[in-house]
């Protein structure tokens, strides 16, 4: 199976996320000098909550997604840190995009 990836749209989105897994890596590095790597299953719920922010999608889709955060949540061990702080600001992002479109 082949993806393409289309770079005008995707460039916000590995911004983003190049940003917070680079400043992580880095202080796990120091703590340890394991590799660091992060699942499928974080990568695909943190790319899948980019869009539908970006795509405005309902509250009702957003808050299913929200439940899967907190299924992934629960999956990974604590000691995943890289897992767990991405799955962290993608449950703030949508409660933020939330409180905003309830307040607006």
């Amino acid at each position: 199976m082949f993806t393409v990836v289309y770079t005008e749209h995707t460039h916000a989105v590995v911004c983003s996320f190049t940003e917070l897994s680079s400043g992580i890596t880095s202080v796990e590095r120091r703590k340890c000098s394991d590799y660091v790597n992060i699942s499928q299953l974080t990568l695909s719920l943190y790319l899948m909550t980019q869009c539908q922010l970006k795509l405005r999608h309902s509250l009702t889709s957003l808050a299913e997604t929200l439940d899967y955060i907190k299924v992934a949540q629960r999956r990974h061990s604590v000691d995943r840190s890289l897992d767990q702080l991405t799955l962290k600001l993608v449950e703030r992002k949508i409660l933020m995009y939330s409180t905003m479109t309830i307040n607006n």
